[in-house]
């Protein structure tokens, strides 16, 4: 089905990702990983911010005490509300970069990685807590990317791209087991990329080379497809006041033709139910 998106920000962003509504400032934050660039949006002002970094960036996530916390190429940085940058954990690693991230119900930051070559088996997911604590999660991941949790906060959902599947885990308020998968990506349809979950504790799936978002019930049936006009969508979140409508990132990297739209934060008013996310308890 056609989703009725409108273009949020119109934008030509190389690899788009990484969508998060910040409640406290009443904003989206958004990214372009390869552009090195971290991006506001409020939705009820149009008022738009960029901010550039160093380091090609996975992820933007608030923090409880105002700032941002950065998944980087070479590790996890604080950003502070007046623009102070410090390490809370450095770990670099030649030819590996910061890939999606996601805030636990605990507050801790769940960190993915990936090879810029892809290579099978070469990147992670790590739970690091506000003190710089890191505690390995999965290390033999190929493209770590979207990662949820149920409403009730007992089931962690994770996408290793290349694997064409959603996987689900048991979550015990801060470790993970009995990883099984949740649904599978038919071939043809894309690739999962980042993911969130709804107030009903459904999934929704951005497909990276699919052209759309995918809702999937908690047990594990596809009930909605929104149909987007460009191949590479890559994640997807709730957000505005309500937290009614889903914002989808897209990318243009890669594409020899591409749609008008693609690079652009797209969103779908009135989609769903979102939940408010919690923030980085750092």
């Amino acid at each position: 089905m056609s989703g009725g998106y409108e273009v949020a920000v119109r934008a030509s962003a190389a690899l788009g990702e990484g969508p998060t509504w910040d409640p406290a400032r009443g904003r989206l934050i958004w990214l372009d990983i390869l552009g090195m660039r971290v991006h506001t949006y409020d939705p009820a002002t149009g008022r738009r911010s960029v901010r550039t970094t160093e380091q090609h960036v996975g992820a933007a996530k608030p923090r409880e005490g105002g700032g941002l916390v950065l998944n980087l190429r070479d590790g996890v940085g604080l950003l502070d509300p007046d623009d102070t940058f410090r390490w809370l954990h450095h770990e670099p690693v030649a030819g590996r970069r910061a890939n999606d991230a996601a805030v636990a119900p605990d507050g801790s930051l769940w960190a993915g990685t990936m090879r810029y070559d892809e290579a099978p088996g070469g990147g992670t997911l790590t739970r690091l807590t506000g003190d710089g604590g890191a505690q390995p999660v999965l290390s033999d991941v190929t493209v770590s990317n979207g990662t949820g949790w149920s409403p009730d906060g007992r089931l962690m959902y994770y996408a290793d791209t290349p694997t064409r599947r959603v996987d689900v885990f048991d979550y015990d308020g801060e470790r993970v087991r009995g990883r099984r998968p949740f649904v599978e990506i038919e071939r043809g349809a894309g690739f999962p990329d980042g993911l969130t979950v709804d107030a009903e504790g459904c999934v929704w799936v951005a497909l990276w080379d699919g052209g759309a978002v995918r809702r999937y019930t908690p047990g594990g049936e596809l009930d909605r497809v929104i149909s987007l006009p460009t191949r590479r969508t890559t994640a997807c979140a709730f957000g505005g006041a309500g937290l009614t409508d889903l914002y989808v990132t897209t990318a243009c990297t890669g594409l020899t033709a591409p749609h008008p739209v693609a690079g652009s934060l797209l969103v779908v008013p009135g989609a769903g139910q979102g939940v408010a996310q919690p923030a980085f308890a750092g």
